[in-house]
């Protein structure tokens, strides 16, 4: 396949079946496999699907966002870089070293949860965890070394994969509710009238729902990286957004109801796990454990596998890219900005790579406490990310309107436009309050003590003061305050424009074609 060269130095290796599938893939991981068992057991049902739902909206909206600016501005680090554009260099500072601590601390945790993974087939570990760590290491080092077009590949089989596993599960969960599964129990909706209803906890089981299932959409938004190294961003970037959220209702909401339908969310089991990795407590497989089929819960934990080393490819990508464009920018250390030949920002992939050794904290006395604040770091680190995009299309449009620009010269807008921007970045922000107020007052804090609970506010919100701390370490260089719209630049890093007319026609064109279609085009 021909390949050219982005303006960064970048290869643009990736194409609309990676971009479709980095999009999907991002959003499908431990969060929905394992850690939707946790937050079914303290929300119940109800809460489950509605925060999954209103979520799922608000995702939406962000993506749409980053949709639009990705076509039309495809540059190495994405919203980092549209943040010190449109917004701030300080902001953007902030949210660049913001996105790459989340991706780096992501590695570790990824490697030692695929360790905690192998378990379910080695309960009396057997083999010592640091050897599963080991040989993942070194897998993840192997795709790397294929540049983005190896990332690419391997996030497009393990997407299918997921895909298939979640298609599989909702099919056999409808058999499993309806008394299909060897046990022949009808099962139907027993387990949304439990004595305490559909709805759990109450306003606190609504705000930690809310904020779990926001924690688990967490890698949608690196359709914006990847743009820098796509070869066709104008088409292929709008189409991986639109998929986003019919695969969300599907893939996340559907598998969730199912869920509801043939786990009890108060089956000790849920939450009886190791750690939040351990498949033991994955819903998904004691639906499948308790139908009593043999065999498939080895599948869903195979899935849950592929998944975690998925997340932990994809920790690389995000951070070394992020760290390429903040070296670019002036941001970094200018050794982090070396590309090789075969577009492959080398030093930011390799210090990426080093920090995984961070998984061999596992043999420390307390290596609970410091995975539980390394997962405090990167907790509202994404939530900060999404609102920043949402926020930087609200500017963008003001600067491309300032300009003289029209809406039909963009390659491709948002269904939801400036809408759709405000509500995603106030969404976010409704996020970081209900977060803190969770923090505040957790679930069971009646029986905790003042030193255990000021622990849990700080593991939940640690990620706000180091966004602060960066934000005034970015004022400190720069002093430049927030950027005026006539000041913003809406042109460094825009592919060559295309003209009004031909995206009139192809407007046109997607008007005219057939509503089933326009159906299928929004899942596949």
């Amino acid at each position: 396949m021909p390949t050219t060269t982005d303006e960064s130095g970048l290869k643009r290796n990736l194409t609309q079946r990676h971009m479709q599938m980095i999009a999907f893939g991002g959003a499908i991981g431990t969060g929905l496999f394992v850690g939707s068992g946790g937050v079914y057991t303290t929300g119940g049902p109800g809460f489950l699907v509605l925060d999954y739902i209103l979520v799922g909206i608000m995702l939406f909206c962000v993506v749409m966002s980053l949709g639009e600016l990705a076509s039309v501005l495809p540059v190495s680090g994405s919203f980092a870089t549209y943040s010190t554009r449109f917004l701030s260099p300080s902001w953007g500072f902030a949210m660049g070293w913001n996105y790459w601590m989340q991706w780096y601390i992501t590695l570790p945790l990824e490697l030692v949860a695929a360790s905690i993974v192998i378990r379910f087939w080695d309960p009396e570990q057997k083999i010592t965890p640091g050897v599963w760590i080991i040989i993942f290491m070194i897998a993840i080092v192997i795709i790397n070394l294929f540049g983005v077009r190896g990332y690419g590949e391997f996030e497009f089989g393990a997407a299918l994969i997921k895909i298939m596993a979640v298609i599989g599960f909702i099919i056999a969960g409808i058999v499993i509710s309806c008394g299909g599964g060897p046990s022949h129990e009808y099962i139907g909706a027993k387990f949304w009238h439990t004595e305490q209803g559909a709805f759990f906890n109450g306003f606190q089981g609504f705000c930690s729902v809310f904020v779990s299932a926001s924690f688990a959409f967490s890698g949608t938004e690196l359709i914006g990286l990847a743009a820098a190294e796509t070869a066709n961003p104008r088409k292929e970037v709008p189409k991986a957004a639109k998929q986003i959220f019919a695969r969300i209702l599907i893939f996340y909401c559907v598998s969730l109801f199912i869920v509801t339908l043939t786990v009890d969310p108060t089956d000790a089991r849920l939450t009886g796990g190791s750690s939040n990795y351990d498949a033991r407590q994955s819903p998904f497989v004691i639906a499948i454990d308790r139908a009593q089929i043999k065999a498939l819960p080895s599948v869903i934990n195979a899935v849950i596998l592929v998944s975690v080393l998925s997340v932990g490819n994809s920790s690389v990508y995000a951070g070394s890219r992020t760290l390429l464009a903040l070296a670019q920018a002036g941001q970094a250390p200018r050794i982090f900005s070396y590309i090789d030949r075969h577009g492959r920002p080398l030093p930011a992939v390799l210090l990426s790579l080093a920090i995984g050794f961070l998984a061999f904290l596992i043999y420390s006395t307390s290596q609970t406490d410091v995975f539980n604040w390394l997962l405090g770091l990167s907790g509202l680190s994404v939530i900060f990310s999404w609102a920043s995009i949402s926020f930087c299309h609200v500017r963008f449009r003001a600067a491309w309107k300032r300009a003289g620009h029209t809406l039909e010269e963009l390659p491709w807008k948002s269904p939801i436009g400036i809408f759709g921007a405000w509500y995603g970045g106030l969404f976010c922000i409704l996020v970081v309050i209900l977060q803190m107020i969770i923090a505040v007052w957790p679930i069971g804090s009646e029986e905790m003590t003042t030193s255990a609970r000021v622990v849990v506010f700080f593991q939940s919100c640690l990620a706000l003061p180091v966004v602060i701390l960066f934000y005034c370490i970015g004022e400190a260089l720069w002093h430049d305050g927030w950027i005026q719209v006539e000041d913003i630049d809406i042109s460094t890093g825009r592919r060559e424009p295309v003209p009004v007319d031909i995206l009139r026609r192809e407007r046109e064109e997607a008007k005219a074609t057939p509503i089933y279609k326009q159906v299928w085009s929004l899942f596949f």
